[in-house]
């Protein structure tokens, strides 16, 4: 298996990357961007890349924030996060670079590429999918469901998976309700899944300590979190025919 770190720029501004493939797959394979939560490109967006690498993936965990830029508390995470959302056109720039960048590795077939994000990712990735960028498929894991982007029946190319929880005080049900009715009016094909009495974070190990520490409705949830990999990875095999 290789891991690989990946020094990028995008104008003038260093983003830090990382790419895992299995080198003894052989043949070019669907490739896979991978969006770090609000924290960061850190240590678990580079596990989820190695786990999709594992099933025979190309995986990107790409960088929005800039070379370093991690936070280790809620206030700096919203800063950063902020920062790049309000700086306009950033996120999509950004983004359209990582995914150039994914097509053109050696290991890739440029036509088969996914998205999946988490929480701020899992927004990103959505909203990537709203614009009609050339996505197969986009899976969003505790991503906020709502955007100001006004999205016209058969825009979206991508196929939505969507993991959610249902205790989660950050999506609530009327997100959902309104995610649900933008995707049916967009014509859009996706999948919602809502874990009963799981909250924001779930998939992460780190986040019930975090959601400790700082007094925020976070926690992880093993079973929703197994649950929701199985179900994307199910959603790739069908998508890309692996």
């Amino acid at each position: 298996m290789h891991g690989e770190t990946v020094e990028y720029t995008i104008g003038a501004q260093s983003f830090t990357g990382y790419i895992a493939y299995d080198d003894k797959v052989t043949g070019n394979r669907p490739g896979i961007l991978v969006i770090h939560e609000w924290w960061g490109h850190n240590g678990f967006v580079r596990e989820q890349a190695d786990r999709l690498a594992a099933e025979g993936y190309t995986a990107f965990a790409l960088d929005l924030f800039g070379t370093g830029q991690q936070a280790d508390n809620p206030t700096d995470a919203a800063e950063l996060m902020n920062t790049a959302m309000n700086t306009p056109g950033a996120i999509e720039e950004r983004f359209r670079a990582a995914m150039e960048w994914l097509q053109q590795h050696e290991t890739v077939d440029a036509s088969r590429i996914a998205a999946q994000g988490y929480c701020f990712g899992g927004a990103v990735a959505l909203n990537m999918a709203r614009l009609g960028l050339d996505l197969k498929g986009v899976v969003s894991f505790h991503g906020a469901l709502g955007s100001d982007i006004k999205v016209l029946p058969g825009a979206i190319k991508a196929q939505i998976q969507v993991y959610t929880g249902g205790a989660d005080a950050w999506i609530p049900p009327d997100d959902v309700a309104g995610f649900v009715r933008e995707m049916q009016e967009a014509n859009a094909k996706f999948e919602l899944t809502s874990y009963p009495d799981t909250l924001h974070g779930f998939t992460n190990p780190a986040a019930t300590e975090r959601g400790k520490k700082f007094a925020v409705p976070l926690a992880y949830n093993e079973l929703a979190a197994t649950d929701a990999w199985n179900g994307a990875m199910a959603f790739y095999r069908k998508l890309f025919g692996t």
